[in-house]
């Protein structure tokens, strides 16, 4: 009898041992080699460059390299796609910006993956404020000002963005929506085409990154008249939100870290801890707010949560606009 029951009392311990979480080990050995966080853009714009101002402190922080790999097209989808389709170990992270799994969604007819069971979000790593700018010559200096000349002179406004179904685009829809104004949307190849058209007086308006504005916004060479963040933005304090005048307004462009669904919770929560400790370095803080970013980093709870806002909101605004990818 005493050893039956220490063959049972044996079989019980080794099969709770073969049924412990294989996230445990996972969370006890990761990383155990190189990570990869995929770009979904050339390399130089504004998502790229902040992943490799992140990867040597992040490295630091893993213990491992972190490489960054550009795979852009398909309007993000192409890299979202082999993030999707990548091991779910956590070694291929995907830069994620509103594309692959907020407004993709609803611009394009058919996407390679679900963008809500696909992916899972590790942590935010900014948001982008978009800012309300105007050529110079136009005769208004305030965001009401900007409503009610668009109100006088229906249909003579033109607001231009970086492309159909870009979020200057839709930007610029839902202030057309709430703001109850007529004015046309002009879509371009690039912001730096909109940001000359302004300069010289060919276009009336924008709602655009920041980031890519703000040295023209210091030159005067184009007048900021608000921010598109529910409050004003410390890269650029002087200027109001547009949600000051027009309320509930925010249009601003959220970056976060995803990836495949099936990693380990153990992983993420890894992966989450050392993005906390990187965004939280006052001397990385400064170079991204010189960047136009606001670096604030999340829990992968949260940031699902903000997802799924941001994908109704969204959603929303391109139904009633109509737009579709180029």
């Amino acid at each position: 009898m005493k050893k039956i029951a220490r063959s049972t009392f044996y079989l019980m311990n080794l099969a709770l041992v073969c049924i412990l979480p294989a996230q445990t080990f996972a969370a006890e050995v990761f990383p155990s080699k190189p990570i990869k966080i995929v770009v979904p853009f050339a390399p130089g714009g504004a998502a790229d460059t902040t992943a490799r101002m992140m990867s040597e402190p992040l490295s630091r922080q893993l213990g491992q390299t972190v490489i960054i790999e550009n795979k852009p097209g398909g309007g993000a989808t192409i890299g979202a796609s082999y993030v999707v389709n990548a091991p779910a170990d956590g070694y291929t992270i995907l830069y994620t910006t509103p594309g692959p799994q907020i407004t993709n969604p609803s611009l394009m007819a058919k996407l390679p993956y679900d963008p809500n069971k696909d992916l899972v979000p590790v942590s935010r790593v900014s948001w982008f404020p978009n800012v309300l700018l105007v050529t110079p010559s136009l005769p208004v200096n305030s965001v009401s000002e900007l409503i009610a000349y668009a109100k006088k002179n229906p249909g003579k406004v033109n607001f231009g963005s970086a492309g159909i179904g870009a979020s200057s685009h839709l930007a610029g829809e839902l202030f057309k929506t709430m703001a109850n104004i007529d004015i046309t949307h002009v879509p371009y190849k690039g912001s730096g085409q909109v940001l000359q058209d302004l300069i010289g007086g060919n276009l009336q308006m924008s709602i655009d990154s920041l980031s890519v504005y703000l040295p023209s916004i210091k030159a005067g060479s184009v007048r900021a008249l608000g921010i598109a963040m529910p409050q004003r933005s410390p890269i650029l304090p002087e200027v109001p939100a547009i949600n000051d005048e027009l309320k509930g307004f925010d249009a601003t462009a959220v970056n976060y870290l995803t990836v495949p669904a099936a990693t380990p919770k153990a992983v993420i929560e890894r992966l989450n801890k050392a993005v906390v400790n990187v965004l939280a370095d006052p001397a990385l803080q400064e170079r991204m707010f010189a960047m136009g970013m606001v670096p604030k980093s999340s829990t992968p709870e949260e940031m699902a949560q903000e997802v799924r806002a941001e994908q109704v909101k969204w959603k929303k605004v391109i139904e009633e606009s109509g737009a579709k990818p180029e």
